[in-house]
């Protein structure tokens, strides 16, 4: 998860989720599973389906999903 600017809160957690192959889901799944796992604070108000970019060791690059998410709020 990544902290989302939000101007009431000032940030919001955001779930970037990569969904291995032939598997199936929605947002609205993950948020209703968020829900039912999570304390309200540390749910995702947004979930975001795509491919995580990874380092060539295979960690995943946070700073490029901050970059995503500061452009998507321009």
């Amino acid at each position: 998860m990544i902290a989302k600017p939000d101007e009431k809160w000032g940030e919001t957690p955001c779930a970037f989720v990569e969904l291995k192959p032939d598997e199936e889901c929605t947002e609205d799944e993950i948020i209703e599973f968020c829900r039912e796992h999570l304390a309200g604070f540390k749910r995702p108000r947004q979930v975001i389906l795509s491919e995580l970019p990874k380092t060539s060791t295979g960690k995943i690059q946070k700073f490029e999903l901050r970059q995503r998410i500061r452009k998507e709020a321009e």
